[in-house]
């Protein structure tokens, strides 16, 4: 596929600039058209078979196994949430006193608080990866990683400001010192390529409603060998082997259904929602992370420069992604102004703190950056 604007598949106003997808992603228009499907089934329950609690399950997962290179979908669960994987993989780790659950400065919540409930409960020890000045964040996470690493839980990037990290380092790192490596991939997957036979994870975990446009209440798990045989966190029927012989149900099964099944969220078949996220992940594997990843470098390419220009601080090009990139403001830029200014222009960015992050996809273009920069530039030049 050719490097295009892909804003006409999208519904979103034409006199808007939205570089918040990192936050929420907009829903294009299939997803929209297949979310009415499923509202139209649910509106005639007797339509409803038994096949359709299980099938379109099956379909979803394969796409989501294709996209991240996996090659049996049965090591895929869908989820509710991030944290509801995250969740269930601390459920099935069992630690030795004085071991180290390994976590990056400032990492998103929903991958903190379950280490930390782990680490009370077997007195081990959260262990902080700080960015040291002028060295890669990759260098100072293996430095960190040591005969006491048990687990090394990050995403492949910081959220906050895209800075990238050397998965294939970091996992062969963990492997020689025997600790789990788990990904939490919500901010890169689906625009960034990731493949689990190359970095070989021991788990993946990923929301669904940033980059792979997904409702808000979705999200996908990837779970290698080590929790085969693991515990979930709810127990739910149709997880159980023979689960699609309605008639049986109550002949109790003692077997889960082989690998990842076992964690399938409670109402995996959501009529509604499966029908959108197939409809999303089928685009995405159109279009190829690849495509999306060098689309984005190419229209923030020139705004960076200027942004650079202008005083602001970003991470170099070669050690970030493009589609999600954090700007460090300077020290006397009036926030308040910029953001009255931005709101003003109808332009869409996430604050934090001292920095603004811009998060871009395809029906994006180079001229909703320069509308940015010149917002930013009538607030610093006066």
């Amino acid at each position: 596929m050719a490097l295009q604007n892909q804003k006409h598949i999208f519904d979103l106003p034409e006199d808007i600039t939205y570089l918040n997808i990192a936050s929420q992603s907009p829903a294009f228009k299939a997803i929209y058209e297949a979310g009415l499907e499923g509202l139209k089934q649910k509106n005639r329950p007797y339509t409803i078979t038994g096949s359709d609690y299980f099938e379109p399950v099956v379909t979803l997962k394969k796409l989501f196994a294709e996209l991240v290179d996996v090659s049996d979908y049965n090591r895929i669960a869908t989820i509710p949430s991030a944290s509801y994987g995250i969740a269930t993989v601390a459920n099935n780790i069992v630690l030795q006193e004085g071991d180290e659950i390994l976590v990056i400065e400032e990492q998103f919540p929903s991958n903190y608080y379950s280490w930390k409930n782990v680490a009370d409960k077997y007195n081990a020890t959260i262990k902080t990866v700080n960015k040291i000045e002028k060295e890669l964040w990759t260098t100072s996470i293996l430095n960190a990683i040591t005969d006491k690493t048990a687990v090394v839980t990050l995403g492949n990037i910081h959220w906050s400001n895209g800075s990238l990290f050397d998965l294939k380092a970091i996992s062969k790192k963990a492997k020689q010192h025997k600790a789990l490596l788990i990904i939490d991939g919500s901010q890169t997957v689906g625009a960034l390529p990731f493949s689990v036979k190359e970095i070989q994870p021991d788990a993946l975990i990923c929301a669904g409603y940033k980059w792979l446009f997904g409702p808000y209440g979705c999200a996908y798990a990837y779970y290698g060998k080590y929790f085969d045989n693991g515990k979930p966190i709810e127990e739910n029927w149709s997880n159980r082997l023979d689960s699609e012989n309605f008639s049986g149900l109550t002949n109790y099964q003692e077997v889960y259904k082989p690998l990842a099944n076992r964690y399938q969220v409670g109402e995996s078949g959501n009529f509604i929602y499966i029908k959108m996220q197939i409809a999303a992940l089928q685009q995405i594997l159109e279009w190829t992370p690849k495509v999306i990843q060098a689309y984005c470098k190419t229209i923030s390419a020139e705004a960076v420069k200027e942004l650079r220009v202008l005083g602001c601080e970003i991470e170099a090009d070669d050690q970030r992604t493009h589609h999600l990139f954090g700007i460090k403001l300077p020290e006397n830029t009036d926030l308040d102004t910029l953001k009255k200014e931005l709101s003003s222009n109808a332009i869409f960015v996430s604050f934090r703190g001292n920095y603004i992050r811009l998060s871009c996809h395809l029906y994006n273009t180079a001229e909703d950056f320069s509308k940015f920069v010149h917002c930013l530039t009538s607030v610093l030049v006066k």
